[in-house]
């Protein structure tokens, strides 16, 4: 789908400030007989001067992209944590009682689910993947293989199902048409729902250089500034926001009906204003964003290419989507990078989308390397303490941004 005007407000005003030139669909990870006709799609990102709503330009079919999606939020142990914390967070603040339902919109495997379930809670999930709504209902959880858009929710109505609690963890930004994820969210929604988003930070994403944040299935890529005025159009207003370190720098937000008993906190207009002040109404800051991606870019490969005439060893450590976004765009294949290492049973055996680069089980590593490039480096942490002994025994971490850093043993 090409978009030539704003999903947020409708607006022509598109200016595109980063181009990632042609790339495959980063969760599509390929056999060695399906190198020769991976299909690629143009990849370039826009924001709109009216409302200031990032967006992709162009996009592959919803079917194509979420039908088969290989990410398994299971095996992911700091979104577990994450979602531990969220669930303890959500009970909390709103008083939800025990037997509330919980409606939660691409579910994934039922992670977020279970943890709800496990709090005294009926749960239900909606989720276009057929493996992991499989690994889901394997675990007694029930999940719908669909899309969440208006028609959904009306079956949702017409069974008189209407959630407590509905949650979007990492979904919300995945969207074709948004105004039907609104109006479905809308219908579904009782006069006390609370509806929980998680999404990427925009303002984090151009603070810290994470251009790897941008890949097809993030349609959109928010910050409060443009979410304000969309949830006013649908009569929703925002309550609440908190911020968290996963994902690189996430925010979850809460929504509720305008005429619900909820009352905004301080935490909307003052992290509101902190976005003015920060640029994100300013098309310069995406300028100089764009200008920043291209010095990192030029800084890892020189690194790369130094360490290859050195004769160093590099692999990758985790071969998640972002890692296909900055692979492709910076060009780098298995002559600067040698293997990706994953827990991910649907990647291993594979190869990395474009750049092809061997996938292999973590623990099948016979010998370290020299260095890992982290391409999960919204983990560092946890990898640093994961790989403490790779470290002390004199390896090295390549993390890619806000700059080009080495990390060593102390």
């Amino acid at each position: 789908m090409i978009n030539k005007t704003c999903m947020n407000c409708g607006s022509s005003a598109l200016r595109r400030f980063l181009d990632l030139g042609a790339q495959p669909n980063g969760n599509h990870f390929p056999s060695s007989e399906d190198f020769a006709t991976e299909p690629k799609f143009p990849f370039a990102m826009a924001v709109c001067e009216d409302c200031w709503q990032v967006q992709i330009e162009e996009f592959p079919s919803p079917e194509f992209m979420f039908a088969n999606h290989p990410y398994i939020t299971g095996v992911n142990m700091p979104v577990v944590d994450h979602f531990n914390q969220l669930v303890e967070d959500v009970v909390t603040k709103f008083s939800i009682k025990k037997n509330s339902l919980v409606l939660d919109i691409g579910a994934n495997d039922g992670t977020l689910l279970k943890i709800f379930g496990k709090a005294g809670m009926r749960t239900i999930g909606i989720d276009p993947g057929k493996r992991t709504g499989q690994l889901a209902r394997e675990q007694g959880i029930t999940v719908a293989e669909t899309f969440w858009n208006e028609e959904t929710a009306n079956c949702f109505r017409q069974l008189n199902l209407l959630p407590d609690v509905i949650t979007a963890t990492a979904v919300f930004y995945h969207i074709e048409d948004i105004h039907s994820f609104l109006k479905g969210l809308c219908a579904a929604m009782h006069d006390e729902t609370i509806f929980v988003t998680q999404c990427v930070y925009m303002k984090d994403v151009l603070e810290k250089f994470q251009f790897d944040h941008f890949y097809h299935e993030h349609t959109l890529m928010h910050n409060l500034i443009p979410l304000k005025r969309l949830f006013e159009q649908y009569g929703l207003k925002m309550i609440d926001v908190d911020f968290y370190p996963v994902h690189g720098g996430s925010f979850v937000l809460y929504v509720a009906k305008e005429g619900s008993s909820h009352v905004q906190k301080p935490s909307i207009p003052d992290a509101v204003a902190k976005e003015y002040e920060a640029g994100i109404a300013d098309l310069k800051t995406y300028y100089q964003f764009a200008e920043q991606v291209e010095k990192n870019r030029e800084d890892l490969c020189e690194l790369l290419n130094e360490l290859k005439r050195e004769r160093k060893v590099v692999y990758a450590l985790g071969a998640p989507l972002k890692g296909s976004t900055l692979l492709n765009y910076y060009g780098i294949g298995p002559d600067l990078v040698k293997v990706a290492t994953e827990v991910n049973r649907f990647k291993i055996g594979r190869y990395t989308p474009g750049t092809h680069i061997p996938i292999v089980f973590e623990e099948a590593i016979e010998e370290d390397p020299d260095y890992y490039l982290v391409l999960s480096w919204n983990f560092i942490d946890y990898f640093r303490d994961k790989y403490k002994g790779f470290l002390t025994g004199g390896g090295r971490m390549i993390v890619p941004h806000p700059k080009v850093e080495i990390i060593e043993e102390g």
